[in-house]
């Protein structure tokens, strides 16, 4: 049986402005397949190679595959749609498979609107691709698909869930096949090496009311950091793969486990041959203070730090558990450490105003990280944050929730303000650098890495790229009355689908509801007794 995986082409202007992304899902995905026997496997990264519906369908003709899959995150699940209404159009014969985020939770709207897509598969989807694989090779699709947990599908005009799968206890049993990937076309550019983005753990125990990561994953695990290594050896000695990003939540949650990883990457030598970078908290930060320069001499080189945001009150809407103040300290302690800090910034809600991004761009230049980012603030619609601001939400385009388009509205500017207000943030902060600092802080190592932050930064906005800007028609100030951001104003909200779904936090919660209920019910009753011993005799 021949089954072919394609990664949709959707850019955004937005990460991929620092290189082009290995596309992880699938390496994950093709390890237990081949494993289980699944050996004519074949991948298409349309995104990456720029590769056209004709092209597409030119190349899925040729291949004729018995199974076409692709993912999609929010902001490419129209483009994934796409690639499946090709396959349907090109080998109808081929099972189409939609996995990812997105689908996961608005299945049903999914559904609804291609029906070209035969099943969703919900949530992890290594150990349902396998049993829903084997089906299909057996001849038992579709017939056997309600007894398959985790998939969705339509019955004439129904869509059908069967129930939520279990989430993979056993995290060791993850094994990709990086071999699926053509490594030459992935590439960083601040260091104009091969890039990989592995995985040390899944989930986060924190629930930030914006994030979608700890709904997806649902609870907490870790993989064992020597076999972790173990690909990480093999990406470098097998792929050139010379800079890795840890594609965790954050990574340092489990500050055991991480210091093992670290300390399994400097036995091994590695970190002389790899250098790497992760997204974590202020509050580990502090946590860790004494451990920086150890995590440095292990390779780390980069933190992406979720300051989110200038003001407390904003941190206290996203539920970051963080205080404004211990930011400016975090990214202090990181650059002692000689580790490059990036700070992120989130932008665009409903009380946005110039003050409250002038601020931000004060602050970011007080705090001094090496790199600022300013994202704006996207509302996926299946995170706690969207339910309380929905009714504010005027855009139901996903092609545009993509951290550089303004969703939101602010009440007291135009979207196109807001974008050229951001764009001058980013104007004076990585000018003041490329004057000031880039050039003339440190030598070696740290000046070639900012200067080649700084070249893909410039790249991107001589092409156009950066923040999408050439699709939007922005070119400075003097057009932000002008920008056109092409939302598509067909599209319709709809209300929040997976219903059956429950994380970590979920149980929490219900237990912590549970428990207070009780000692509720055990003081009423102490009260009782109180009051009834109280009592005058004989009433």
């Amino acid at each position: 049986m021949r089954i072919l995986f394609v990664h949709p082409n959707y850019r955004s202007g937005g990460a991929e402005i620092a290189g082009t992304w290995p596309p992880a899902w699938v390496a994950y995905l093709t390890g237990p397949l081949r494993r289980a026997g699944f050996d004519d496997i074949h991948f298409i990264d349309a995104m990456t190679e720029g590769v056209s519906d004709d092209d597409l369908a030119a190349r899925m003709a040729a291949l004729q595959p018995d199974i076409v899959g692709t993912t999609a995150i929010t902001p490419s699940i129209y483009a994934a749609e796409r690639v499946l209404e090709i396959a349907a159009l090109t080998v109808p014969h081929a099972v189409r498979v939609l996995g990812g985020v997105h689908a996961t939770f608005m299945y049903k709207q999914v559904l609804i609107e291609a029906p070209h897509i035969d099943v969703i598969v919900r949530g992890e989807g290594e150990n349902i691709a396998v049993e829903l694989f084997t089906a299909i090779a057996q001849g038992r699709w579709p017939q056997d698909r309600a007894a398959i947990a985790g998939l969705a599908w339509r019955e004439g005009d129904q869509v059908i869930a069967s129930k939520a799968a279990e989430t993979i206890k056993d995290m060791d049993s993850l094994k990709p096949d990086w071999d699926i990937l053509d490594w030459k076309r992935y590439t960083y550019i601040p260091l104009g090496t091969r890039v990989a983005i592995p995985n040390l753990a899944r989930g986060c125990p924190f629930t930030c009311s914006f994030c979608s990561q700890w709904k997806f994953w649902r609870d907490y695990r870790v993989r064992d950091p020597k076999l972790v290594v173990d690909e990480i050896q093999e990406l470098h000695e097998k792929h050139g793969v010379g800079f890795f990003i840890l594609a965790d939540e954050e990574p340092t949650i489990n500050r055991k486990k991480f210091i093992e990883f670290c300390q399994e990457l400097i036995d091994r030598g590695l970190p002389d041959k790899v250098k790497w970078g992760i997204n974590t908290r202020v509050t580990d930060i502090y946590r860790d203070k004494e451990l920086l320069g150890f995590y440095r001499s292990a390779g780390l080189v980069h933190v992406s730090l979720g300051t989110e945001a200038a003001a407390q009150m904003r941190l206290d809407l996203f539920n970051k558990e963080t205080k404004v103040e211990e930011n400016k300290t975090a990214i202090r302690l990181l650059r002692e450490a000689d580790i490059f800090v990036e700070a992120q910034f989130i932008v665009g809600l409903e009380n946005e105003t110039a003050e409250t991004l002038e601020e931000s761009w004060r602050m970011a230049w007080d705090w001094q990280p090496d790199l600022a980012n300013w994202s704006m603030y996207t509302p996926w619609p299946f995170t706690p944050l969207f339910e309380e601001l929905k009714d504010k939400v005027e855009v139901h385009d996903f092609s545009k929730y993509n951290f550089v388009t303004p969703i939101m509205k602010p009440a007291a500017m135009e979207r196109g303000e807001l974008l050229d207000r951001v764009m001058a943030n980013y104007r004076r902060f990585y000018m003041r650098k490329a004057l000031f600092h880039y050039p003339w802080r440190g030598t070696g190592f740290r000046r070639r890495y900012l200067l080649g932050c700084l070249y893909a930064f410039l790249r991107a906005g001589f092409r156009r790229t950066f923040y999408d800007l050439g699709k939007a028609g922005y070119w400075g100030p003097q057009t932000a009355k002008s920008v056109d951001f092409h939302f598509d104003e067909k599209r319709v909200g709809v209300e929040q689908a997976a219903s059956d779904w429950e994380t970590a936090a979920d149980r929490a919660a219900r237990a912590s509801e549970r428990r207070a209920a009780v000692r509720a019910q055990m003081k009423e009753r102490a009260r009782d007794r109180i009051e009834l011993s109280e009592a005058p005799k004989g009433e």
